[in-house]
């Protein structure tokens, strides 16, 4: 709903640094998180005592912002969806900075065929990961990509990338807890925003900008000269993809 303020906020760790990105919202939008908390509340059999003092909800800033979560199983995969769509109908620009990306087949097509119609697709990648599996599991999808024409970008390996953000044509933005991965679309509870607004999303497209200029650039040409331990790795990896 409008009448919604949303800032977003680029994070460091301060003992291992990791890079993350958070948004803080208020105002109507908020009831849609709200509804989300007391339906996963409900099923960790919280107690009702705690869900009860919601303060109410006054009209901040001029954002339209969506609240979007989804649940395990194959019927409420909102989130899916939603970046599906967003990626289907891209016109110009897919700026996404992801931290896991093992891809369905649909979700890897949508963002070379995007590539391939003249969208400038760029997504920031970790140069490091806290899990070596999802990491190189995630590489072996990077030849297609390359060849499609999407821009690959490696962030430096001072800080574990985990923020997740999406920037679709520079008025389309989210941020949320939804990895590019079939772990996160079909068995977590995950929720994003979005806000449609071009302020906000060019505070977004400031730290992905940041981010680029602390990222490496991969190369068709250097990535296809990779040693043959990483590809066997990659190979490796790629056995547990549908369980990432």
């Amino acid at each position: 709903p409008s009448g919604t303020r949303a800032r977003a906020q680029r994070g460091e760790g301060l003992q291992e640094a990791w890079r993350d990105t958070d948004v803080q919202i208020a105002g109507p939008a908020v009831a849609e998180l709200q509804k989300l908390f007391l339906e996963t509340w409900a099923q960790a059999n919280g107690p009702e005592s705690a869900t009860k003092d919601f303060p109410p909800l006054q009209r901040e800033g001029d954002d339209v912002v969506q609240g979007l979560g989804s649940a395990p199983g194959e019927h409420n995969r909102l989130t899916y969806l939603m970046y599906l769509a967003a990626f289907s109908f891209a016109e110009k620009a897919i700026h996404l900075t992801t931290p896991y990306l093992v891809p369905d087949e649909q979700t890897l097509k949508a963002l070379a065929d995007a590539a391939q119609r003249g969208v400038d697709v760029k997504i920031i990648l970790p140069g490091r990961s806290d899990s070596d599996v999802v990491f190189h599991a995630g590489r072996t999808h990077y030849t297609t990509l390359l060849e499609s024409g999407v821009k690959l970008y490696e962030r430096g390996t001072e800080a574990i990338l985990h923020a997740k953000t999406a920037v679709i044509d520079g008025i389309w933005s989210t941020v949320g807890t939804t990895n590019l991965d079939f772990w996160s679309f079909l068995h977590n509870d995950e929720i994003n925003v979005v806000i449609l607004g071009c302020d906000f999303a060019t505070k977004v497209e400031a730290m992905f900008e940041a981010d680029l200029r602390e990222s490496h650039q991969l190369r068709l040409e250097e990535w296809r000269r990779r040693p043959l331990t990483d590809r066997m790795k990659e190979w490796f990896a790629s056995l547990f993809g549908r369980w990432l």
